[in-house]
């Protein structure tokens, strides 16, 4: 995670996190948009690669998420408690936004390479209490997790992960 040192971003400052994405070994990079971590207001930009894992998630019942895309193209996975895919939506520059209420499993495909975001939710940010994982999806250090990020990348709504 970097801060951003101007207040205009420029295509210069996400070329940069792009390159700084496609080399992090997650295959992801954000840019901090808020000054701290206890800002009332989070609001960052996310850079990700095809192949990132964003382990399925969710926010506290009070803690709603809004992503919208910048440059290339996002899949939003929706599930249900029991890992199921209840929607999936394409967000594409110009194309969408979605506003994930508190207590909503998700999880996010950066679908084409150079793809940002940039994502808002309400702070302070607190790793603890940010988010709870699924249970039925791998960790991000297990073996497994590359076969799931695939499974949500192409998994229609219906499908559950094996």
């Amino acid at each position: 995670m970097t801060e951003r040192s101007s207040p205009f971003i420029d295509a210069a400052t996400i070329d940069a996190l792009v390159g700084r994405a496609r080399v992090a070994p997650r295959r992801r990079q954000n840019l901090n948009l808020h000054p701290r971590l206890d800002d009332p207001i989070q609001r960052f930009l996310n850079a990700g690669e095809p192949g990132t894992y964003i382990r399925p998630h969710r926010h506290r019942p009070d803690r709603w998420e809004m992503v919208a895309v910048m440059r290339g193209r996002i899949d939003a996975v929706l599930f249900d408690d029991d890992g199921v895919i209840t929607d999936r939506f394409v967000m594409e520059p110009g194309n969408g936004v979605i506003e994930l209420p508190g207590g909503t499993w998700h999880s996010f495909v950066f679908a084409l390479p150079g793809t940002v975001a940039i994502e808002i939710k309400p702070g302070p940010y607190d790793a603890a209490l940010d988010k709870q994982f699924a249970d039925w999806a791998p960790r991000e250090e297990d073996a497994d997790a590359a076969r799931c990020a695939a499974w949500i990348a192409s998994a229609s709504v219906g499908s559950h992960y094996p």
